[in-house]
């Protein structure tokens, strides 16, 4: 890679502002995929700034810095939750204090019952359009959502390999039928995005992934050669 800046890719069909790597490295803008920015969003709440980095770096495997990190709690408008909560092991001032007959009386009405549901629950399985336009559905309780391609493409071929991503076929990223939906690297995106090799043609984007991977292998093979 040289010294120049490097545009951060759009991965997942992803948008998101960039981000810097830390001081005295070179300065690189990275573009948050869509399951990324959902982990910030899901992970946040409850977990200290160096528990969201090292989660995210084990998930994802990119090493992104505790500024990058804070950026994007800030950015997002997120909150870890840990300021002013009770933390374990602290005890409410009126522990052990029985509620009042009048008290309990007037709070009754509005406590909820055991076994309740809120009444905007959604149940697993349930389907939903984020902001940017891509379906999630809800895969476990309590509140954990994933984008609909991946696990499409996961019911049919396992895991997703770090480094890789769900794309579009035909550019339309609400069509998450198996047939519309390609796996390719980081790098082989980062080459079609380069080279403007995404299209809205099924036939033209499998043509640009296959060149994708040729002038990859063209560019490693020359620099084992040295």
């Amino acid at each position: 890679m040289t010294g120049k800046r490097e545009q951060g890719i759009k991965r997942d069909g992803e948008e998101s502002a960039g981000a810097s790597k830390e001081a005295g490295s070179m300065v690189v803008l990275h573009k948050y995929t869509e399951e990324e920015k959902a982990f910030f969003r899901e992970y946040v709440p409850g977990h200290s700034r160096k528990e969201i980095r090292e989660e995210f770096i084990r998930r994802f495997g990119w090493k992104i810095t505790m500024g990058q990190t804070v950026g994007c709690i800030k950015r997002w408008k997120l909150n870890t939750g840990r300021t002013g909560r009770f933390e374990k092991g602290q005890q409410s001032h009126n522990k052990g204090v029985p509620m009042s007959k009048e008290v309990y009386e007037k709070a009754s009405k509005t406590m909820f019952k055991k076994g309740n549901v809120p009444h905007n629950h959604k149940p697993v399985g349930s389907e939903r359009v984020n902001v940017e336009g891509y379906i999630e559905i809800k895969v476990e309780e309590p509140r954990k959502w994933r984008l609909k391609q991946r696990v499409i493409w996961e019911q049919h071929y396992g895991e997703i390999p770090k480094g890789h991503v769900i794309i579009f076929a035909d550019g339309n990223k609400l069509n998450t039928d198996i047939e519309n939906l390609r796996m390719i690297s980081n790098k082989e995106m980062l080459t079609m995005t380069r080279r403007q090799l995404r299209t809205k043609n099924q036939e033209l984007t499998d043509t640009g992934i296959g060149l994708a991977k040729l002038i990859n292998a063209t560019y490693e093979a020359k620099k084992r050669r040295g």
